[in-house]
C-alpha cells in the first residue's frame, strides 16, 4: 500500500470533520471518497456511452432490425 500526501484547505478540512464523526480514521474517509468518487466517474461514461448508442441512428436501426429477427424466429 502507498501513501499519499495532500495539502487540504478549510472546505476540506470541514468535509473530514464530517466524514470522520461516524468514528472513521482520516484516512478510512478519504479511501472510501475517492472509490465514490471513481464510481461515480465510471457510471457517469458508461452514462454517456448509453446515451450515445441511444442517439445513434444506426444503432437504433439494427436494434430495430433485431427486434423484428426474433419476433420473427418467435412466431415460427
Amino acid at each position: 500500500m502507498s501513501t499519499l500526501t495532500i495539502r487540504t484547505d478549510p472546505e476540506v478540512e470541514r468535509a473530514l470533520e464530517s466524514l470522520t464523526q461516524d468514528g472513521r480514521s482520516r484516512s478510512e474517509a478519504v479511501r472510501a471518497a475517492i472509490l465514490v468518487a471513481e464510481r461515480e466517474t465510471r457510471r457517469s461514461r458508461m452514462r454517456a456511452e448509453a446515451e450515445a448508442l441511444r442517439d445513434d441512428p444506426e444503432d437504433l436501426a439494427a436494434s430495430r432490425e433485431l427486434a423484428a429477427e426474433m419476433d420473427a424466429l418467435r412466431a415460427w
